[in-house]
């Protein structure tokens, strides 16, 4: 039997995510399930890393139960970026992995920042990129300020990719891409930045190219001798998954967060923007929120209704003079503004303001964040994409998709195989295992949509005025919420 079918593995804030797919982008299998975050106080957001190998561990047995391991040609992963493990010699963890939306480094982030020129950053990284609360090194100096004793013992510190690859393989390998910030355009850990924390360099596992087969699945494992290629972050597959495989395409994913790239060659140095290295010919410019699923679901969750019961409200609720302005800085910002003291606000309600109103605030201000990111990529990337082609879990709804379309006035295109993410991994995979010549032709073969959705011309006078008003509430908010902060600090 010919092995033509791709596993791909998603390691994602929620959940493991698993597809079988075929070279054609035809999905056999789909199998996915969720495990719980911590977030105690403090701005701490953690997971216990091992909820990921065990959900992997029963995607794999999905794969025995539908007899398709015979026909498994290679094996493609990723995972959720900046969130960091700690791990001994021996591999085992030594506290929760702390996850991208921590925010507890925060002050270490901006003492390593602060000591950073912007020379410095253009000349490691072509681009002004801030190093913020989530950045391993700001984790790094955190533990070994805060933890000590943790610090001592760490013989490395991982991604969540990482640690599944080693579940798989037996090997500690990682990527250039997830690691950005730390390495250089030739995929090498740059030495200047690892000098910027003691003892980073020592903690650093080796590192892989994207699409290299850095090993295969280990002896008595029922996957035992599948090529494992290293694969690179959630946030990067899953933009090249949507079709950020062409210069001056617009991608948009929607999860957890928002994320948005363009592809473009050529880069016009632009504070709050992520540029990552040319891979095969894709350079992605790229920006992440911190909050866009996770706005609806904290909603949800304080409303004590399902998200499709929030849905439900958004479409009973047409936009009207009742909708609030909200800011869905719920636990910081990332790109563009890179701020974890930022928080949410509702602007503008009044007595007769109810949960529909609320909710369709929530839709249209994680829209809003996403426009304003799209805004800065445009001027480091030089280019205005008409159409973004998207994917994940916040595009399933057709109501959101149209006020996205509205709200950013662009039109947006579907991916038919609604799993950006894993279809980036599993192409990655393809093209790592030799199946396609170029990530663009395993784009091409794997990868389909579905129609487009228009913007509605007559709401573009609108949302340009309220996009206008979020910019300005964002900086009135930071002002008045830092005074909150001092004020809530004070004993009573």
């Amino acid at each position: 039997m010919a092995a033509d079918l791709i596993l791909g593995l998603d390691i994602g804030t929620t959940s493991v995510k698993t597809a079988v797919i075929g070279l054609d982008g035809r999905s056999l299998l789909e199998w996915g399930a969720t495990y719980p975050i911590s977030r105690p106080a403090g701005g701490v957001v953690e997971q216990d890393a091992s909820d990921w190998t065990i959900r992997i561990d029963r995607a794999v047995a999905q794969v025995v139960a539908a007899g398709l391991v015979p026909r498994i040609a290679a094996i493609g992963l990723t995972s959720q970026v900046n969130t960091h493990l700690f791990l001994d010699a021996r591999g085992q963890a030594l506290m929760p992995a702390i996850v991208w939306q921590d925010s507890r480094a925060a002050a270490e982030a901006a003492e390593i920042d602060a000591g950073v020129t912007a020379d410095q950053k253009l000349a490691w990284w072509g681009a002004p990129m801030p190093i913020d609360a989530s950045h391993v090194l700001a984790r790094m100096a955190w533990v070994a300020r805060h933890r000590p004793e943790v610090w001592t013992r760490t013989a490395s510190v991982v991604l969540p990719k990482d640690f599944c690859l080693a579940h798989l393989t037996g090997e500690y390998r990682t990527d250039p891409l997830s690691n950005i910030g730390m390495t250089d355009a030739d995929g090498a850990y740059l030495a200047g930045v690892l000098d910027l924390v003691p003892g980073a360099a020592q903690r650093m596992v080796p590192l892989a190219r994207v699409t290299q087969i850095m090993g295969q699945v280990r002896n008595g494992h029922p996957l035992t001798g599948v090529p494992v290629v290293t694969g690179t972050m959630d946030g990067w597959c899953a933009l090249y998954g949507a079709g950020g495989c062409r210069d001056g395409a617009g991608v948009y994913v929607s999860g957890t967060s928002e994320v948005l790239g363009i592809v473009a060659d050529a880069v016009h140095p632009t504070p709050g923007v992520i540029v990552f290295p040319d891979l095969g010919g894709v350079r992605l410019h790229a920006g992440p929120t911190q909050s866009g699923g996770a706005a609806l679901a904290w909603f949800a969750t304080l409303a004590g209704r399902t998200p499709d019961a929030v849905e439900a409200l958004v479409a009973a609720a047409p936009r009207a003079t009742l909708t609030p302005l909200f800011l869905p800085h719920l636990q910081g910002e990332r790109a563009p503004l890179w701020d974890p003291g930022l928080r949410g606000v509702f602007l503008g309600m009044d007595q007769a303001t109810g949960l529909p109103d609320l909710a369709r605030g929530v839709y249209e201000g994680v829209a809003m964040s996403a426009r304003h990111v799209l805004q800065v990529l445009e001027r480091s990337a030089g280019t205005h994409p008409a159409i973004l082609t998207c994917g994940g879990g916040g595009f399933r709804s057709a109501l959101w998709t149209q006020i996205r379309a509205d709200v950013l006035d662009r039109s947006m295109r579907r991916l038919a195989v609604n799993e950006p993410a894993l279809l980036g991994a599993a192409a990655l995979a393809a093209h790592g295992a030799g199946h396609f010549a170029s990530l663009s032709d395993a784009h091409r073969a794997m990868v389909r949509y579905g129609p487009e959705i228009a913007p509605d011309p007559a709401r573009r006078g609108l949302y340009d005025d309220l996009f206008g008003l979020y910019l300005r509430a964002i900086d009135a908010n930071a002002a008045l919420n830092a005074e909150l902060v001092a004020l809530s600090g004070r004993e009573p």
